[in-house]
């Protein structure tokens, strides 16, 4: 009876909520137009936030950010850059705030990834990273901390009822309804209902990013009693049972076929959308100590299922969030199983992913099928190869990794698209309700953001920078991809994972000692090093 009442009146209150925000200009159109006062600078950037009533989540300590920033960038090209992209997340992308009908203490956050009303678990840890510098432990429902928990708890809800899957449908909580990808596939086991997930792709990086935003929040608020409560200790359970049975090879040693908990096939023009061997994927060798992934990041199939860069990943923040197992009490065996699962992995990565390269010697391989077949290349969606010291696989001092740095910044990478606007890393062309939108000659400005992460020369910095700010198309907000030659051609305006990432990249540099780098101009333009 309690929870009938309750479940209604939160869809009154999200109606109520709707119907505020209902008054307020699309923001996918809104993006795409020139708004007053422009930025003073050489690229005259707009201004893009949308008012303090319409934006969906206003953060007293982010609002303060900015205002500070304001004083240390000195480009004002570059601070508009900033001060539009940075908060972008918060100002557009968080749908929907409430708690779960069956316990009112359990905060939900209905995160979307702009322009699609669904859920990635891997965007929406990453949408939040981009405010973990300045997350505080708080108990108030106003606070960043208030949001981190609602995303876990969503997430956690999303992984128990499908763990295969990347992106959700509105919690039955917030009244709104469900919608549609076109994109449903012929073969997929095992079948979950399109009201629970928007798609079903099988990412391994998905279920990290569940380890890797509980990470975050455990390190910045040092709140272990969050993690004792609702559902997260059975998550954890249903992530290692998921990827321990994707450990499985091809083949079992009598010869025989295994069979396997996924498989996906789609009647596509596109490779990239479905998976060959009657939606199985490649072989992949047995005993290799890696996890299977059917997908990567960028939605994209893989080609050998031993993608490394989520195995980097999914193995890093495995043995944090193991760390916060231990320390939960009554679970100390569980935090020792996943320890050394990590530990595995991270040996499986070095047996059969660290490759000798003709050119430039020892890299780490992007996938892998542990029977000697690699993929050289690198793609622009994090998890990547270029993102493993971000991510905190490894740091920028190795070898192996530098070595693989780059290549993945050179002609060997067969998806780093050079040009006179922009040179990074892109990816093949990969189909959202049946519309390209990314492929050959398409760099990722993400790639580029990623790029300073990794580097401590301010030259290079500089010039990515520069880079960035003219790849805008004078719109003020980073672009999922750019035409390398031409800046006027572009992928979605609206992209806020890409977006709050730029404004965390500069708090780094500041924190890194190179806030001198903010200092500079680039009214002039800045001569191009690696283009």
């Amino acid at each position: 009876m309690m929870k009938g009442i309750l479940t209604r009146f939160l869809a009154v209150v999200a109606g109520f909520a709707i119907g505020i925000h209902a008054q307020c200009p699309n923001y996918a159109q809104y993006s795409q137009q020139v708004h007053e006062p422009l930025s003073t600078g050489r690229y005259a950037l707009p201004y893009q936030r949308p008012s303090p009533e319409c934006r969906t989540f206003n953060s007293s300590i982010v609002e303060e950010t900015i205002t500070r920033m304001a004083t240390i960038i000195k480009d004002p090209d570059l601070f508009r850059l900033f001060e539009n992209s940075f908060p972008n997340t918060l100002d557009t992308a968080v749908k929907w705030r409430g708690v779960a009908a069956d316990n009112s203490a359990e905060e939900l956050t209905f995160l979307i990834t702009g322009d699609i009303n669904a859920m990635w678990l891997r965007d929406s840890a990453n949408q939040m990273q981009s405010y973990l510098s300045l997350v505080q432990a708080s108990d108030s429902k106003d606070s960043l901390a208030s949001l981190y928990r609602g995303v876990i708890n969503l997430q956690a809800r999303y992984i128990l009822q499908a763990p295969f899957c990347n992106s959700f449908q509105p919690p039955v909580e917030s009244g709104i309804g469900p919608s549609q990808n076109q994109q449903n596939p012929d073969i997929f086991t095992p079948p979950v209902p399109t009201s629970i997930a928007f798609e079903c792709k099988y990412e391994l990086d998905s279920l990290a990013a569940f380890l890797e935003i509980s990470t975050n929040y455990y390190e910045a608020t040092g709140d272990l009693e969050f993690f004792r409560k609702f559902k997260w200790v059975e998550t954890i359970k249903t992530i290692l049972n998921t990827t321990e049975s994707l450990l499985i090879g091809t083949y079992a040693r009598d010869g025989s076929v295994n069979t396997i908990p996924y498989t996906w096939k789609r009647n596509t023009d596109s490779a990239t959308e479905t998976l060959d061997n009657n939606g199985r994927g490649n072989p992949v060798l047995e005993g290799t100590g890696l996890v299977r992934s059917a997908f990567r990041p960028s939605d994209d199939s893989t080609i050998f299922q031993l993608f490394i860069p989520a195995n980097m990943m999914f193995s890093r923040y495995l043995d944090t969030t193991s760390e916060i197992m231990a320390q939960i009490g009554d679970q100390r065996n569980l935090a020792n199983h996943m320890h050394n699962f990590a530990q595995r992995i991270r040996e499986g990565i070095t047996q059969h992913g660290i490759v000798n390269h003709p050119k430039f010697g020892q890299i780490y391989a992007f996938e892998v099928d542990g029977y000697g077949s690699q993929n050289i290349m690198d793609d622009a969606n994090i998890p990547s190869l270029l993102s493993a010291p971000f991510f905190g696989y490894t740091n920028t001092s190795d070898p192996i990794y530098q070595n693989t740095r780059k290549m993945i910044l050179s002609p060997y990478n067969p998806y780093y698209m050079k040009g006179p606007v922009i040179s990074a890393v892109g990816g093949p062309t990969q189909l959202i309700f049946h519309l390209a939108h990314a492929g050959l000659g398409l760099a990722w400005p993400m790639s580029s953001i990623i790029q300073i992460f990794t580097t401590s020369s301010t030259s290079e910095i500089k010039d990515y920078l520069h880079q960035i700010l003219s790849s805008a198309d004078g719109l003020g907000l980073i672009h999922e991809s750019v035409n390398s030659f031409d800046a006027k051609k572009w992928t979605r305006q609206w992209f806020s994972w890409a977006n709050g990432l730029f404004g965390q990249c500069l708090l780094d540099l500041e924190k890194r000692g190179l806030g001198g780098v903010l200092g500079a101009s680039f009214q002039g333009g800045y001569g191009r090093l690696f283009g």
